[in-house]
């Protein structure tokens, strides 16, 4: 049975160079490994790139994770194994999810990686902030001494 976390679906080739640019951004970067790590650095806003692993038992450990992304606007994608996924940053045990907070020499390789998974139809988030749209300008209205001075000039000349 599909797991109800899985938004895409990623091809071996993608799968591959993700691992890959996890090892670079391990050795030039940083990273945040585990599904609690990685939900901390999503929302606080410092991961720029999340993986999760796809055969993780239960699956509410993890099933937060990609609506949290897609909320915050932080390009994922999946890998089918959690073996394979802490071997790629240099673990000797499983690993359920990893947040890239510093790209480090991975940069390029992440890029390209997110322009493919954004590329695919089946993706619904986006890798890229979107940007700050400006407020409508308010109509300034006169400061209140100002106000308050021409009601006195009124004032006196009524008087005259």
């Amino acid at each position: 049975m599909a797991k109800s976390y899985i938004k895409f679906e990623v091809s071996g080739e993608v799968v591959s160079k993700t691992y890959e640019a996890l090892q670079m951004a391990k050795q030039s970067g940083s990273v945040r490994k585990g599904a609690n790590e990685v939900t901390k650095s999503v929302e606080r806003g410092m991961a720029s790139f999340v993986v999760i692993a796809t055969d993780v038992e239960p699956e509410e450990v993890v099933m937060h994770i990609p609506s949290l992304c897609e909320q915050k606007r932080i390009a994922f994608t999946y890998v089918p194994s959690k073996i394979e996924l802490g071997k790629s940053i240099g673990l000797s045990v499983p690993c359920a999810a990893i947040a890239v907070e510093n790209q480090g020499n991975a940069a390029q390789a992440i890029r390209d990686l997110t322009g493919r998974i954004t590329g695919t139809s089946a993706s619904p988030h986006k890798a890229e902030k979107p940007e700050k749209t400006e407020k409508p300008e308010k109509p300034e209205a006169a400061p209140k001494h100002e106000k308050k001075a021409e009601g006195a000039n009124k004032e006196k000349e009524e008087k005259k």
